[in-house]
């Protein structure tokens, strides 16, 4: 007489075939697969390419070497290794409901998670402070922002992060009082980043809130002083010195330009992040309930953040588009190439 398997029906599909504790895998219509996979995979080669044209435009070109671009390169290259070292992985983690990795990979990447976007948003931070000093304080902006401010600047964007990301998961300070809940849930296959109450308010205020509210008050600042500069330079007098003024003009309109732009990178990542760190702060107060594909969905917005950034760099910024064309067409490996200018002879 045949026994059925009673612990796995035939019709439930498991991560481990030949595994006990085993999570099952979410079986989802084909179409709906290959659509999934299609998304995913072509935003993770966008911000491959994307981010990689941005470090080798400021890395090649010399005209590029400026405190605000070195922050932009930093930045950068965080969303390039978001898109190597954590986007692929959750890539089969959201499609399959399953990790195939090993329990200690799934550390590792939940720490580079957690690191790599609370390093965005730090550096965006930084890059607040530094276009404050550009408009509010230009005399002061070349004395106060320094390459060896910039690298306090990158220590503290990068370090901080380091510790806080990898600290706190290995340390599986993230877990303590759930503890039971976690096992009980737990099987093989599994990698599932989780906060209790304390942690899950606390990294959301440590990665997104505290320096997020910071950087809308710099740039709500930043704003209404070049719009009072704006007005200023609107109604000087006609002097003799009209080259002068118009070239004041140019630079206040540059600038102004330089500052919105920026400040739609800093929108893109307030609107894009926001829904997952709301979800990890209400998430334990109504007991881990949230579904699977809403966390998935709020966690791949955010990811998309890192794929929207180089694409606002080419719409908003010549240098970019110029760059790209250069790169594509192999005009980089000229010699001498990376003293060429980037910026119209007029600006």
């Amino acid at each position: 007489m045949n026994t059925p398997n009673l612990w796995k029906p035939p019709e439930v599909q498991y991560c481990f075939d030949f595994v006990n504790n085993s999570c099952p895998r979410h079986v989802r219509p084909a179409i709906s697969v290959w659509v999934m996979y299609m998304v995913m995979i072509s935003a993770i080669v966008m911000t491959m390419l994307g981010n990689l044209v941005v470090i080798i435009s400021i890395s090649h070109f010399k005209q590029l070497h400026s405190p605000t671009n070195f922050l932009i390169l930093s930045m950068a290259i965080t969303d390039f290794l978001m898109s190597c070292m954590v986007m692929p992985f959750s890539m089969i983690r959201s499609i399959e409901a399953c990790w195939y990795f090993g329990r200690f990979f799934c550390r590792v990447h939940s720490s580079f998670d957690i690191m790599l976007s609370t390093t965005s948003i730090f550096h965006l931070c930084f890059i607040s402070v530094d276009r404050y000093y550009a408009v509010c304080k230009p005399l002061h902006y070349v004395t106060k922002i320094t390459i060896p401010v910039i690298q306090v600047f990158l220590l503290i964007s990068w370090f901080i992060p380091i510790f806080f990301a990898f600290g706190l998961i290995f340390s599986d300070l993230n877990i303590i009082g759930i503890e039971e809940f976690v096992a009980t849930i737990d099987c093989e296959g599994l990698c599932a980043l989780m906060f209790n109450k304390f942690w899950g308010t606390m990294s959301s205020f440590i990665s997104f809130f505290l320096p997020g509210t910071v950087i809308v008050g710099v740039y709500i600042h930043i704003f209404s002083v070049a719009r009072k500069h704006a007005k200023q330079i609107d109604t000087l007098p006609n002097l003799k010195q009209v080259q002068g003024k118009v070239r004041e003009k140019s630079l206040s309109k540059n600038k102004s330009k330089a500052t919105k732009t920026l400040s739609i990178v800093m929108g893109v990542f307030i609107l894009c992040w926001l829904p997952f760190f709301i979800l990890i702060i209400t998430d334990p107060y109504i007991n881990f309930t949230v579904p699977e594909d809403l966390y998935n969905a709020f966690s791949w917005l955010g990811y998309f953040n890192s794929t929207f950034n180089p694409i606002i760099y080419g719409m908003f910024y010549p240098w970019f588009r110029k760059a790209f064309k250069m790169i594509v067409t192999g005009m980089i490996f000229h010699p001498d190439s990376s003293t060429l200018s980037l910026f119209p002879a007029h600006a």
